[in-house]
């Protein structure tokens, strides 16, 4: 009932876009619309009127479940702790600096950890198909990226004739 969209059609547009908690507040309170609220996305669905308690025992169950929201920006492996909504990488809880690249193709390979990737998909996957860089571009980045790693920099390993791999060792 909303002037230019209904709340579940905004419901959609919310879920398609971000995994946040969505609890619709609705003068609708029969059961087929309290379902359609739930299969639109909405992690709980209150009918008007309410009172301002159940609200935010409401609010505080939801945000519960979704707590985890927050850690799931939050990526660590070993020492290494990425945030990825700020883009902060920390070695042992001390923030260290590095390029949009460098960032990037740590990142990257954080996220494959144990796998063995080839130059080509590191190519492919951190400066895209459309950048045709030097021969040894991924080579020079890798030895930058390690520099700024400092006792984490052998969590980058070398797999001879083929790329690298990321360990995390503890």
């Amino acid at each position: 009932m909303l002037s230019e969209l209904d709340g579940f059609s905004a419901c959609k547009e919310i879920r398609a876009i971000k995994d946040i908690p969505v609890i619709m507040l609705s003068a609708r309170g029969e059961e087929y619309d309290k379902l359609f609220g739930f299969e639109t996305g909405a992690d709980d669905y209150v009918v008007k009127p309410f009172s301002p308690r159940e609200l935010m025992a409401r609010v505080k169950v939801v945000t519960g479940r979704h707590g985890g929201a927050a850690e799931k920006n939050i990526i660590t492996a070993g020492k290494i702790t990425i945030d990825t909504l700020g883009r902060i990488v920390c070695i042992d809880g001390a923030e260290t600096e590095l390029t949009a690249k460098e960032y990037d193709l740590l990142l990257y390979l954080v996220k494959n950890e144990g796998a063995v990737l080839t130059r080509e998909r590191i190519l492919d996957a951190v400066w895209g198909y459309e950048y045709y860089p030097a021969d040894r571009t991924v080579d020079w980045q890798i030895k930058q990226l390690r520099a700024h790693l400092g006792e984490c920099r052998d969590y980058i390993v070398t797999v001879r004739g083929v790329g690298y791999k990321f360990e995390a060792r503890h």
